[in-house]
């Protein structure tokens, strides 16, 4: 994120808050916020998610570093998928889905009552695992975050350099106004990567973005996720285990039951890990 464009720490958590900020906000003596190390961007603790009587996520504490790629890997329907989507409360949009616990973000947690969901989702961006690009032209697509913001200062240079970012620019500059369902599937997730950097996230979530994906275009998104974490925060779900070790500098293992087992460099869990269970899913004994 350019400098012009980072806010300060007390602006950042007011841009969250819908009501006073003094109610909810954190204090620079909170203890919470003291407890954050000075890389650390998202965290959770005691998290307990539910949907209706089922636990999907049990006691996780997980601090996520800021301008890295963190990988979520693990089984199906071990819960990795609702943790992401607790992180910008994208699981608001659940009626018996139920989050217990804490979750922040900057300091401030995301389920306090004053804070704004639309607010925080323009902060933490989202790809998901399918590209959904809009029935619109490409243009259209990235320009449709800046003009629901009121963004639009410049907005031909802001939608040309986030499609330069997401590694699509030299392929569709002579179409944008093309209907962005033309595109192939690979550059249709691109598409949506840059739609999603456009408006200045300072995080970006990706649920799986290249499984629907040929191993050409995958390679295309994995190193476009390198590139994006010299200016964002990625925390990428993956089920792909060789795309965790190739791309991710952290990785969280989730197992059955919605608990985290082992979160460490990246290096680490692929090559010594601590948790025998952690070995045994890595070397493909269960999962």
């Amino acid at each position: 994120m350019t400098t012009e464009n980072m806010a300060t720490d007390d602006e950042e958590t007011d841009s969250l808050v819908t009501t006073d900020p003094g109610a909810g906000g954190l204090s620079e003596n909170d203890d919470r916020g003291a407890a954050m190390t000075a890389d650390t961007i998202i965290e959770s603790r005691d998290l307990d998610v539910f949907y209706g009587e089922t636990q999907a996520l049990q006691n996780i504490d997980l601090a996520i570093p800021e301008n890295q790629v963190t990988a979520m890997i693990g089984p199906s329907g071990c819960g990795k998928s609702t943790f992401l989507r607790c992180i910008n409360r994208m699981n608001d949009l659940i009626d018996i889905c139920r989050v217990d616990g804490e979750l922040t973000f900057n300091g401030k947690n995301v389920y306090d009552e004053d804070v704004d969901p639309v607010a925080l989702r323009r902060r933490i961006g989202m790809v998901f695992q399918h590209p959904n690009p809009f029935p619109k032209s490409i243009y259209d697509n990235v320009a449709y975050g800046l003009r629901t913001q009121d963004k639009t200062e410049n907005m031909d240079e802001v939608i040309e350099e986030s499609l330069k970012k997401a590694a699509l620019w030299d392929e569709v500059k002579d179409r944008l106004d093309k209907s962005a369902l033309d595109l192939s599937g690979g550059q249709q997730q691109r598409l949506c990567i840059a739609r999603a950097i456009a408006v200045d996230p300072e995080v970006v979530l990706m649920d799986e973005p290249a499984s629907a994906l040929d191993p050409i275009a995958t390679s295309q998104i994995e190193d476009l996720i390198e590139e994006l974490a010299a200016e964002y925060t990625v925390v990428i779900v993956t089920h792909n285990m060789q795309q965790a070790a190739r791309i991710s500098d952290k990785t969280a293992v989730f197992l059955t039951g919605g608990e985290l087992v082992e979160f460490d460099d990246t290096n680490k869990i692929f090559e010594n890990p601590e948790s025998d269970r952690v070995e045994d899913y890595i070397t493909g004994k269960f999962g």
